[in-house]
């Protein structure tokens, strides 16, 4: 089960998908983040997911949140990915210690080996302010993310 609204977010440290190290606790110092976790790379409801919210980047920057892709998939993947679908968020590799990231998160489905379809929106004060998941294979709709939003700017 995803993290709870209220929860402290657990802080990490991944690499992007140019191999760069992001921290939880650095990107909260510039504000709100929307972790978006998804199971695997080039899977057609995955890309579908990042091409809609890469095309609604407008929509969380009107809100002051940054973005944020998760996958357990390498940051080699992950580029090739990022490069061919033209996304210009960062794109977080949990690839090792495979998943434990999204298990932190109770992101992590054991019987795939990758993350489910969660979204956690984290404070500037490291709680998390709303989260939301979907059914195996469907999309997470971009109205979610729209209450979302506003739960956090409630805070």
């Amino acid at each position: 089960m995803v993290l709870a609204a209220g929860a402290l977010a657990p802080d990490f440290t991944l690499s992007d998908q140019f191999g760069a190290e992001v921290a939880l606790s650095e990107l909260l110092l510039d504000g709100p983040v929307a972790l978006v976790f998804v199971p695997f790379a080039f899977s057609r409801i995955c890309t579908a997911e990042f091409a809609e919210l890469s095309a609604s980047r407008g929509l969380f920057a009107e809100h002051s949140v940054r973005l944020i892709g998760v996958t357990v998939d390498s940051v080699w993947a992950l580029r090739a990915w990022a490069e061919h679908e033209g996304f210009e968020f960062p794109i977080l590799s949990d690839f090792w210690p495979h998943g434990a990231v999204s298990r932190a998160y109770g992101a992590f489905v054991e019987r795939t080996g990758a993350a489910s379809r969660a979204s956690v929106l984290i404070g500037r004060d490291g709680l998390v302010a709303a989260s939301f998941e979907s059914p195996v294979g469907e999309a997470r709709p971009l109205a979610d993310y729209g209450d979302a939003l506003r739960a956090l700017a409630a805070e």
